[in-house]
């Protein structure tokens, strides 16, 4: 029983505060925020005049705006100042407030810890480097660090927002830009934009973007504005960067049923996003890593993220989960849609093998994953994938034209309001007599993936069907029959999966009979059979040396890596030919120059002053500007090859301070390790001496819990 008090007592809190914010919402509409907002880079801060307009419904004693870490002043409504209390997470407004419309203005200033990121060198921004980039990501809620807002979703609000910031630069938010003027005094370097919305929408969809950037345009054939963004310095990558997105959106248009909800679609790359992109209405953030040539095309695409994010401006900014556990109604629609977007442009070997490749990893997570789609603690796979395959199974059984009807009344009937699941289906039950009760049960309440009820989905797809029976016909063939077959196979007109599972499947063979498969595997030309090659060989004979090298042309820079990797570890002899060949590359996120520079590293004794200068120029790919997705590999190199110099650790603490957890954590996990080592210790010792207070702080801490 001793443990029952403050069980209960956690569960009063939490019940109450969701009361609190349910009720707010009953008995209060906020209608519109009227925002202006202006940005110190050095300083990190924001700060801004806002003005909401309200309506009370009923009577309330205290109305609650969420402000984390905000300093107010000037609070007033209905034109006259009031009283007001700030908790550090929540503005609480008492008094001044009648039934049916009010105002409430105020003004905030703010130096955000997290969701309004200050990047890069703002000294630099007329370089043709590096830029200064600000940008915001709220995941849900959190808005509110940057903008006193709504962290309950189902507040929904009409934000204008007019941005002050240096003339030189770019600024991009929500909705229309309907002008930009100079900022007065007109001495001022600043300008001000004004962006217009027209309909309301959840907080944390409230976007900030400010850079370097070159726009392009296009207009789609429904009239809707599509305006695509890229840093100066990446202007020759607009097409590689943003190909099919006119297709894709014409597409989901046409396949939801209903128009574009908003008045203009634009996109922005931003440098160390903390994740892979944000549906922003009507502006999405992605990352940077996205930015590809024709080559990394090939390797790292826009296409799946951006047709992910585009089907969120329906499922999630249109209409939106009333609570977590609805959380499939965004994630499982905007995967499901981005693979018929992608099926649009590939064709359906593509879409039934990516709905097979989910079900692998669904059916994998079986072991560990319990948690059903609705749940709000289910996991992102779940979310994510499991729910678009629980919308694949609806539409198959109620039919595309059923699920089609359903869908577009469902958003139709729920615009700019929020939903629930049992919403959703309703309106299947409306255009079909399909046991929704059942469904709801197997795919949304159960906790596994059925995998052969799956697979009975995707069979009468050819290339899909091969890949399940290849495992079970394989194992009863005989070795010559087993060759004969894969030597038809890769030269027939079989989906490149299919061909890749034969190149992995090679090394059940004698190693003639497998020499003979990847030769003829390499003569299919194709970019990912090719790369299949390059990853199996991992012994290379001499007499297949020429056939191997070939793929160090090839249009990928992963396969280009492999390859060298291969065969510089293969032939020794040629090792100094290989690192003078790839001296000049620089690939994906500089793949290349870093493996270029790791051989270098861990050549012959020979070339000792070229190794130390190779092992400087890879320190100089740890620190800034360069992003975490660089430093982070640059960093992970060095430690393998136990080139631990002063720059590392510095740059291992500076990683432990970005605001990229991934990153964050990356650093952690080393630094733990490296201090472990007495020598190492002193390293950091010496290293805190000149460091700032901030470093200071952080090598302290690292000290103490080693110590």
């Amino acid at each position: 029983m001793k443990q029952l008090i403050p069980i209960m007592k956690y569960f009063y809190i939490l019940f109450f505060t969701f009361s609190l914010v349910a009720q707010q919402t009953r008995k209060v509409d906020f209608i519109q925020c009227d925002a202006l907002v202006q940005l110190d880079f050095s300083e990190k801060t924001i700060k801004g005049k806002v003005t909401y307009t309200f309506e009370v419904l009923s009577a309330i004693d205290t109305i609650r705006m969420d402000a984390v870490r905000i300093d107010f002043k000037n609070v007033i409504i209905n034109n006259k100042e009031v009283a007001y209390k700030n908790s550090g997470k929540e503005l609480l407004l008492f008094e001044g407030f009648t039934k049916g419309k009010n105002t409430v203005s105020f003004t905030y200033e703010a130096k955000p810890k997290q969701t309004l990121y200050f990047t890069g060198d703002f000294d630099s921004a007329q370089s043709d480097n590096f830029t200064a980039q600000i940008w915001t990501q709220g995941q849900g809620k959190n808005t509110s660090h940057w903008l006193p807002s709504f962290d309950d979703v189902n507040e929904k609000v009409i934000f204008n927002l007019t941005v002050e910031f240096d003339k030189d630069f770019e600024v991009l938010s929500n909705g229309i830009l309907t002008s930009i003027g100079e900022y007065p005094p007109l001495s001022s370097d600043n300008k001000v934009w004004y962006y217009k919305m027209h309909k309301p929408m959840s907080s944390y969809l409230v976007m900030l973007a400010i850079g370097n950037f070159e726009k392009q345009t296009t207009r789609t054939k429904s009239g809707t504005t599509l305006e695509f963004y890229l840093d100066k310095k990446d202007v020759s990558k607009f097409e590689t960067t943003f190909r099919y997105s006119k297709q894709m959106f014409e597409f989901l248009e046409k396949e939801i049923g209903v128009k574009y909800p908003w008045e203009v679609y634009r996109q922005v790359p931003v440098r160390d996003f903390l994740y892979a992109g944000m549906e922003n209405t009507t502006s999405t953030i992605f990352s940077q890593d996205f930015v590809v040539d024709s080559i990394g095309f090939n390797d790292k695409n826009y296409l799946n993220v951006n047709a992910h994010e585009l089907a969120h401006q329906w499922f999630g900014d249109l209409i939106t989960a009333k609570e977590s556990k609805h959380h499939w109604l965004q994630e499982g629609f905007a995967t499901y849609y981005a693979l018929l977007a992608e099926r649009n442009v590939f064709g359906d070997d593509y879409f039934y093998n990516q709905l097979y490749q989910s079900a692998l990893e669904l059916k994998q997570a079986n072991s560990y994953d319990s948690i059903p789609i609705l749940n709000e603690k289910a996991s992102s796979l779940t979310f994510y994938k499991k729910g678009a395959w629980a919308l694949h199974v609806l539409r198959t059984n109620v039919g595309e034209k059923n699920f089609k009807k359903a869908v577009q009344n469902y958003l139709k009937k729920y615009a700019f309001k929020n939903v629930t699941t049992d919403d959703f289906l309703a309106e299947i039950q409306k255009v079909s007599r399909y046991d929704v009760v059942s469904f709801k049960k197997n795919w949304l309440e159960n906790p596994t993936f059925n995998l052969e009820e799956a697979i009975g989905y995707l069979v009468q797809n050819e290339s899909v069907n091969q890949l399940v029976e290849f495992g079970k016909t394989n194992k009863h063939l005989s070795n010559e029959a087993l060759f004969d077959k894969f030597k038809t196979m890769i030269q027939s007109k079989v989906y490149y999966t299919v061909k890749q599972e034969i190149v992995y499947e090679t090394q059940n063979l004698t190693e003639a009979q497998q020499l003979d498969i990847l030769k003829l595997a390499l003569a299919t030309n194709d970019t990912k059979v090719r790369q299949a090659v390059a990853e199996v060989l991992s012994r290379i004979p001499l007499s297949f040396k020429n056939d191997f090298e070939t793929l160090l042309n090839d249009p990928s820079y992963i396969t280009k890596e492999i390859a060298l990797f291969r065969l510089w570890t293969n032939f020794e002899a040629d090792r100094d030919r290989l690192v003078a060949m790839s001296k000049d590359w620089m690939g994906l996120n500089y793949n290349l120059k870093l493996a270029h520079l790791t051989l270098a590293i861990v050549g012959s004794n020979d070339h000792a002053v070229a190794r130390e200068k190779a092992i400087q120029e890879l320190e100089t790919y740890t620190q800034l500007p360069y992003e975490a997705s660089v430093r982070e590999p640059a960093l992970e190199t060095l430690i393998k090859l136990g080139k631990i110099s002063d720059v590392v650790l510095e740059q291992l603490i500076d990683a432990s301070l970005h605001h990229k957890w991934q990153f964050v954590k990356f650093a952690k996990d080393n630094i733990r390790v490296l201090i472990s080592n007495e020598e190492i210790r002193e390293k950091f010792i010496l290293l805190r001496n000149r460091s700032n207070e901030i470093q200071k702080e952080r090598i302290d801490y690292f000290l103490k819990e080693t110590a």
